[in-house]
């Protein structure tokens, strides 16, 4: 019988690829009919054994990654298109060994990775990591249902529902926002905080062309839509921008008080003069935890403006809505009874890694209006007892994430998850304490979260400075912000494993960086 020649190198392991050269010369396509051997077929793909071995060196080298994650340089030194040159131009034809892909890990990638969870990484704010999450991962990409519909996969919007649920009550929301007490609001798991405040918007968009056109059934969108006026602080987050621009309304950003909070009399100011224009306001978003500077909008005044004006209140406590499971910290929420939406991140700062955006809705109707497109082959006969959340989202596809925060619960549970917000907290309040007690040194605000803002007492000039000496040194990485004209250095505790020798780490680079700052 003739053989087929190999056309490629055969690797040492022989189940690492299959090469053609032991089959009789056939048609490629007979390899595939299910009366062909199967010991032939399964070299096609990585076997259970080999995937068992492959996991269990990853599990290891993810442990020794993260708890020796202390060890390495916290910012990636590479240039850009550091990687192409070290790869090939193509993607290879046949299988590779995993050991090899394993090593080219550290070889490859780790160079090219700016470490978010090491103690000393102080940038932007944290992403959140832990075990149970990472597990509950591999489950959800095991399972790697698309849950856009209850039929799609029961388990895994019933299991969002509850897990909703019970965040809801961990931080303390009213009932309204319970799927469970049955008073129409629910909650849903977003990509972001960023698509959450895209959504309430195109949600509170959807609210007020209802009620125009219920008031004047002659209107149409064009009618309206160019008359829509929206309002946030000046110090929201940039998505709270880019959500007025993707929905195709106004945004206007707010001047802020004293303490960097947006107030209900500025808000009320701006909505009477709008109005007086012939605009029509309908949306204000009150951020809790400003990115910049960790500032508290004023809700309980914002929330009741937003009431009587009849307009849409969403929340965006991103970050700072996790401090919320401590009951000490849920005074910024006062006035949340009266709003519309609240989303915040689990995936910062509760242990549940990203993609994990918790947003509660008191009435998903209009959301649900907003994006209701409904093919056949997407409907199901038990349509209307629970939610199909595809209506809830701007994509269609949706994994498993409730898995992470069934995990993270269970296995770290809530007193655990408050002991370590509030380790993180006192870990920034004992770094700002170091910046007081030294007089070249000035806080920018008050440190209330996980985040320190402060500044060398001088020029914005000397301070730029200063950024530019401690992430050169190299042992820390920080980054900056502006205020009002002010620029000044943030230092936000990201990483779980941070502790106080680390803030005596840090510290130690910001007072040497200062010193040589200042002697020049």
């Amino acid at each position: 019988m003739q053989l087929r020649t190999c056309s490629f190198k055969p690797a040492a392991d022989p189940d690492a690829h299959f090469c053609t050269s032991r089959l009789p010369a056939i048609t490629v396509a007979a390899v595939f009919r299910p009366e062909f051997p199967s010991r032939f077929k399964k070299k096609y793909k990585m076997e259970f054994k080999q995937f068992k071995e492959f996991s269990t060196d990853m599990i290891d080298y993810v442990g020794n990654y993260l708890e020796n994650i202390r060890d390495r340089k916290v910012l990636s030194s590479v240039k850009p298109g550091y990687l192409r040159p070290l790869l090939p131009t193509e993607a290879p034809n046949d299988p590779e060994n995993w050991k090899d892909v394993m090593s080219d890990v550290e070889k490859l990638i780790m160079p090219g990775v700016t470490h978010w969870h090491s103690p000393r990484f102080h940038a932007y704010f944290p992403t959140a990591n832990s075990y149970p999450a990472i597990v509950a991962d591999i489950l959800s990409d095991s399972i790697a249902c698309i849950g856009f519909s209850w039929i799609s996969s029961p388990a895994c919007t019933e299991l969002e529902v509850v897990m909703m649920d019970w965040l809801a009550k961990m931080i303390g929301l009213p009932e309204i926002f319970l799927a469970s007490a049955g008073l129409g609001g629910g909650g849903v798991i977003q990509g972001t905080a960023s698509e959450a405040t895209l959504v309430a918007l195109l949600g509170a968009k959807a609210r007020i062309l209802q009620i125009m056109k219920q008031a004047d059934p002659t209107l149409v969108d064009v009618d309206v839509v160019p008359k829509l006026v929206a309002y946030s602080s000046e110090l929201s987050h940039s998505s709270v921008e880019r959500a007025g621009l993707l929905g195709g309304v106004l945004l206007r950003a707010l001047d802020t008080d004293g303490e960097h909070k947006l107030r209900g009399d500025t808000l009320r100011d701006a909505i009477a003069k709008d109005r007086a224009d012939g605009l029509i306001p309908f949306f204000v978003v009150a951020t809790l935890g400003t990115t910049s500077c960790c500032s508290f909008d004023r809700l309980d005044e914002i929330a009741e403006v937003g009431n009587a004006e009849n307009i849409w209140v969403h929340v965006d406590a991103a970050y700072a809505g996790s401090s919320f499971v401590c009951p000490e910290y849920r005074h910024y929420m006062k006035g949340i009874e009266l709003v519309d939406s609240f989303n915040f991140n689990p995936h910062k700062w509760l242990q549940v890694t990203f993609d994990c955006s918790a947003m509660w809705l008191r009435n998903p109707n209009y959301v649900i209006n907003a994006f209701n497109v409904d093919p056949l082959y997407l409907k199901h006969e038990l349509e209307g007892q629970m939610p199909d959340y595809r209506h809830w989202q701007i994509p269609l596809g949706r994994r498993f994430r409730s898995l992470k925060m069934w995990f993270v619960f269970r296995l770290i549970g809530v007193a655990n998850l408050q002991k370590s917000i509030r380790k993180d907290i006192n870990l920034a309040l004992e770094f700002a304490k170091r910046l007081e007690n030294d007089p070249n040194y000035e806080l920018f605000n008050e440190v209330t979260m996980g985040l320190v803002c402060f500044r060398i007492k001088g020029s914005n000039e000397i301070n730029e400075a200063l950024l530019k000496e401690i992430n050169e040194r190299g042992k820390v990485y920080m980054v900056p912000s502006k205020v009002k004209g002010t620029f000044f250095l943030r230092m936000a505790i990201c990483s779980r494993f941070t502790q106080i020798e680390d803030i005596d780490v840090t510290w130690n680079e910001v007072n040497e960086a200062g010193k040589t700052v200042l002697s020049k």
